[in-house]
């Protein structure tokens, strides 16, 4: 009776031998790549064939040397071998030269490209792969990981294609000088092979570990980076100083356990093929068969093999470079293949006036247990301001979230002037909306380009200037030394929280759009600048449609419509005067406040 394997070694050979075409699809995709620099990579061929050509044109020439000294005859060809010498190494750095330099090229411009793709898809993304993946890892995929990738398509290649013709040639060689002593050189194949097989599998484990602490190093120290006053305030030196130690040295074992196995595998190799040199050396000094052989064919055969150790030598480096880039190219790979968000290629083109209504909207986080929104319904027409008040964490900013779709409701609809929103292209969608996040978002520009950022950077100089005066902000850019153009640093950092906010109001009055989402857009005012703010966008919202988030009541009090969002649910709805009357919720949050600012 057969025994049948269990089960758990099949899903083991299955897995690897997934994991082998995996490798072959990824290294074949990377190689795709190549197509749009093919002529650079054909020169760079080129050049590596003319290179692999001068040794077995070198061992042609030992093999002349001899046979004109045994001749006697080398008087006459004095001046004829050292001008054939310099020949054979002008053709061979000119042929290092071709494939060198163009092989650069080729990695060069595929490495832009990569990162070119890479860095196109991070922007199309959902907002759930950014909560699921830190921004350090993402950075060194777009640095480490390249530069892996760099490495499999010049150095390997260019070790895989110059040595391994250089092999092709000398074999050759070998072949038609005494085929039946060259025959033992394909002996040793099968012991290289599964030398070469082993290795491959954990050269790859060991690099993907590599590239994953790599992602844990620029995590730890990206955080600590832009943590760093909490980090010296709250004493947190030896904290960062031992995660990134831990990480350091986590890479550090798996670099080591690479070295390991490359520096093993190696000699091993280089042995068997020095067995087999020295077989065919002793061989080849048999009487029986050195007698049928010419002095020229005798000494340029040993030469030739010898010339092998070198190149052979080569191949075997060879093999950590390219799993270290086949390694980074899943990775890379991985990240490109990653869905984008849901997006309608075709536009309605409709003019929006800015009716909204939420008919029913349920929505959970992706891998959360409880719901973010339960059956939430709210209708505002068009130019009305709605206001969203509750506790934190109650689902204010959850639900405003949902209306330029950086996440997709699970049930429910949301309509703008009577048509589903989903009807809308992303671009569409957005082009309709301007909103001023709690956390603000400035980037490493001058003011200018924070308040005409993107699809606004055509504004005129008094576009930007109108809605820096609207949103206060024009007095304190003025004192700056370069006014407009003045650099804010990494996320404004160079400026105060206040300034930063109203750089902020001032990009979304610029950009004019029928609906505005204010979420804590006046956090970080003070009272006197809170209050011109608040007359500015009052001024502003008068044809606007308006979602404002608020903890502090006193700056909604003219909305149309207050919610109030309490644990995924809207409990009340009404006006200000509405609300108060109800003795509700909303009753007790302003009698709350009001009492603390007595």
């Amino acid at each position: 009776m057969v025994i049948p394997p269990p089960k758990s070694w099949k899903k083991s050979v299955a897995n690897k031998t997934a994991s082998t075409r995996s490798a072959v699809a990824d290294y074949k995709r990377l190689l795709s790549y190549l197509k749009a620099v093919k002529l650079y990579f054909a020169l760079g061929i080129f050049g590596f064939i003319i290179f692999a050509a001068m040794e077995p044109a070198m061992a042609a020439l030992l093999k002349h040397i001899v046979d004109v000294v045994a001749s006697g005859q080398a008087a006459e060809d004095r001046h004829m071998i050292p001008l054939m010498i310099m020949g054979i190494f002008l053709f061979r750095g000119v042929g290092t030269f071709f494939g060198s330099y163009f092989m650069a090229k080729v990695s060069t411009s595929v490495v832009q490209r990569l990162r070119n793709d890479m860095f196109a898809k991070l922007l199309v993304l959902p907002a759930e792969f950014y909560y699921h993946n830190a921004s350090g890892r993402l950075m060194s995929k777009l640095t480490y990981d390249t530069e892996q990738v760099i490495g499999a398509i010049t150095n390997a290649l260019r070790v895989i294609v110059r040595e391994g013709l250089t092999v092709v040639g000398l074999v050759g060689f070998l072949l038609y000088t005494n085929w039946r002593l060259s025959l033992l050189f394909f002996v040793i194949l099968p012991f290289v092979g599964l030398v070469v097989a082993y290795t491959t599998k954990r050269f790859r484990k060991l690099s993907s570990r590599i590239q994953n602490a790599m992602g844990g190093v620029t995590d730890v120290a990206s955080e600590a980076i832009r943590g760093h006053e909490v980090v010296k305030i709250y004493g947190g030196q030896a904290y960062e100083q031992d995660r990134f130690e831990k990480m350091t040295a986590y890479n550090a074992v798996s670099t080591m356990k690479m070295e390991v196995t490359r520096v093993i595998s190696i000699p091993l190799i280089q042995m068997f093929i020095a067995a087999a040199l020295s077989l065919l050396v002793w061989l080849a000094l048999d009487p029986a068969i050195s007698a049928a052989m010419g002095a020229g064919d005798f000494v340029a055969f040993i030469g030739a093999a010898g010339m092998l150790s070198k190149p052979v030598r080569m191949l075997t480096e060879v093999n950590s470079v390219l799993q270290k880039g086949v390694a980074a190219a899943h990775s890379i790979f991985t990240l490109l293949d990653t869905p984008n968000e849901v997006e309608k290629t075709e536009k309605i083109n409709v003019t929006v006036s800015g009716g909204i209504e939420f008919e029913r909207v349920s929505f959970t986080y992706p891998g959360a247990d409880k719901p973010a929104l339960q059956d939430v319904s709210l209708a505002i027409k068009p130019g009305q301001m709605l206001a969203l008040v509750g506790e934190s964490g109650g689902g204010k900013s959850s639900l405003v979230s949902l209306l330029p779709r950086f996440y997709d409701i699970q049930a429910g609809r949301i309509l703008i002037d009577g048509k589903p929103h989903t009807d809308f292209s992303l671009s569409e969608l957005r082009q309709h909306i301007a909103i001023v996040n709690q956390n603000i978002v400035l980037f490493n520009g001058s003011v200018r380009d924070n308040i005409a950022y993107g699809e606004l950077a055509a504004a005129s100089d008094e576009q930007v200037i109108a809605a820096a005066k609207m949103a206060n902000a024009w007095g304190f850019i003025e004192a700056l030394p370069d006014g407009l153009n003045t650099q804010v640093g990494e996320n404004g950092v160079l400026l105060s929280g206040g300034q930063r906010q109203r750089l902020s109001i001032a990009r979304a009055i610029l950009k004019d759009s029928p609906i505005l989402i204010l979420d804590e857009a006046t956090s970080a005012l003070d009272t006197e600048s809170e209050k011109q703010i608040q007359e500015a966008i009052d001024t502003l919202l008068s044809n606007k449609t308006t979602i404002a988030i608020a903890h502090r009541l006193s700056t909604i009090e003219n909305a149309d419509v207050i919610a109030v969002v309490h644990q995924g649910r809207i409990v009340e709805v009404g006006s200000h005067g509405e609300l108060l009357a109800k003795n509700g919720f909303y009753a007790n949050l302003y009698q709350q406040q009001h009492s603390l600012s007595e």
